[in-house]
């Protein structure tokens, strides 16, 4: 039997991004997003609204570009897992809290535009040294030379 937990939701962001550092060195954003749900009560026929405040954690690369890219009011589409995290306070009250990790955070570009530029190639990431879909090293020659047949 295949276990996913897997979620995506769509909201505006509650405030900027946080952007930490581990100990080690490791990059992490911590930011909240509101989700609405909208719904018409059968019995009344009026709308009814409700909003969930959702905390999402960004690591790595992602924290970065998340920091750099989202601001609060941004509408985001973030994708992740759902992780529990339990801490006691300092008065000894056990509390608890679900947020989301997320593996992809999106703006929307239905509420805004947005300019795109990639990141640097990492090293190893795919054998060349580039990513997956980054751009060819400067030093590479072009595929087609416009003064030649293409075939």
């Amino acid at each position: 039997m295949a276990m996913d937990n897997t979620v995506t939701i769509t909201g505006n962001a509650t405030r900027e991004p946080e952007l930490r550092f581990t100990p080690g060195g490791q990059p992490v954003a911590s930011f909240g997003v509101a989700v609405n749900r909208r719904w018409q009560n059968r019995q009344t026929q009026e709308w009814e609204e409700a909003t969930s405040f959702i905390d999402v954690t960004c690591w790595a690369q992602l924290a970065e570009n998340a920091a750099e890219s989202v601001a609060r009011g941004t509408r985001v589409t973030v994708t992740g897992r759902l992780d529990q995290r339990s801490w006691e306070t300092d008065n000894g009250e056990r509390r608890s809290k679900i947020e989301i990790v997320a593996d992809d955070v999106a703006i929307s570009l239905r509420w805004a535009t947005a300019a795109v530029s990639r990141n640097a190639p990492r090293e190893g990431a795919g054998g060349d040294g580039r990513s997956f879909g980054g751009p060819a090293p400067q030093d590479s020659a072009p595929a087609y030379q416009p003064d030649e047949e293409p075939f």
